[in-house]
This record gives structure tokens, sequence and C-alpha cells, in this order.
């Protein structure tokens, strides 16, 4: 069973956030950061070129740590915004949330919220963090 220190768990959650894809080998516990080229087609990865071709010829002795899906990241949103103890900047929230574009429409708030930005991403960093454990945890009771 692998473990992980806080640090790599945090580098993982930071880099599941940016938008990469993560995979740790099953065995050595090595972890290979890779771009998401799902989401980003057409992405160079001439950068990530060695990396990628490790993972390609050993696929099955790497795990993927997958990134939260919209609907996991609408929710940490959601938890954020009925948490909040400022009552009219929740109602922004919320407001936003319940329109066309919520992702969208919960940024422009909160980057306008000189106040509680930092408090939303401190929020979304130890949420992906607690995510990315739970990933963990998960496939290492598999194994």
């Amino acid at each position: 069973m692998l473990t992980f220190t806080k640090e790599q768990i945090k580098e993982i959650a930071d880099q599941l956030d940016c938008g990469f894809k993560v995979f740790y080998h099953k065995e050595t516990g090595e972890l290979l950061v890779l771009p998401d080229t799902d989401r980003d087609f057409g992405m160079d990865t001439e950068d990530w070129q060695e990396d990628l071709d490790k993972l390609e010829e050993n696929f099955m002795d790497y795990q993927e740590i997958h990134a939260m899906e919209s609907r996991d990241s609408f929710r940490v949103m959601a938890d954020f915004a009925e948490q909040l103890a400022d009552e009219k900047l929740q109602s922004k929230l919320i407001h936003a949330l319940n329109n066309k574009k919520p992702f969208s429409g919960f940024k422009f708030v909160i980057d306008n919220e000189d106040e509680q930005r930092q408090s939303w991403f401190d929020f979304k960093n130890k949420r992906y963090i607690e995510w990315t454990e739970e990933q963990l945890n998960l496939y290492n009771s598999r194994s």
C-alpha cells in the first residue's frame, strides 16, 4: 500500500485543479503530470513526450487520479456559498449558480469580492485535497 505525503497530495490536487491529468506508479508512487488533451485538444505536448511515452509503454503499471467532474465542482461552489456568513454575497453566489452558465457566473461574482476571494480559493483547495485523499484511499484499498 502506497502512502503519499501531505505535500504530494497537495501537489496532485493543485495539478488536477489546473486541468492536468495525474498518474502514479502503483509500486513506486512515481507521479506523472500530463496535459489533459481531452480538454485542450490540439495542445502542444512536446514538453511532456518522455512521460507520455513512459505511460503508454507501461500503462497498466499506473493509476490515474481523476479530476472532479462538473457536478462535483458545482457542489463545492454551492457548499462554499451555503457556509458564508455574508448573506449578501451568499445570495449573489446562489443566484449565479441557479442561472445559465453557473461556473462563469460564480467566478464573476467571487472575482469581484476582494475580501472573500481568497476564502474561496482556500475552501476549494481544501476540498480538492480531500477529493484527492479519498481517491488515493479508494485505489489503495483495492490493491
